[in-house]
């Protein structure tokens, strides 16, 4: 139950959250567009820790997403990086940055 401790405080604690993979070329566009943006966030490369699985497990379980990047802003679940993308071109994003 560590995973679902981590990823709760995660969200709850921070702005934006990216679960990601290192080496996802959606996760490093995702990333991108939050650094233009410049959107304070918090990655969390589940690639690189030891709870990485069992957090892409429970965030499944949580919000029925199991790839990755799987983004939070303001605790809310935005998706992933075409989700952010659209949000972004909408409008969407920047009212929820800045709320």
């Amino acid at each position: 139950m560590a995973a679902k401790s981590t990823v709760e405080d995660a969200i709850k604690n921070n702005k934006v959250v990216v679960f990601s993979k290192s080496y996802c070329p959606y996760c490093k566009k995702a990333k991108a567009l939050l650094d233009s943006l410049n959107a304070q966030f918090v990655a969390l490369e589940l690639d690189q820790i030891e709870e990485g699985s069992a957090m892409q497990a429970y965030l499944k379980e949580k919000n029925g997403q199991s790839s990755v990047p799987n983004i939070y802003v303001n605790q809310q679940h935005v998706g992933g990086c075409d989700d952010l993308h659209a949000a972004h071109r909408d409008g969407k994003l920047q009212k929820m940055l800045t709320a």
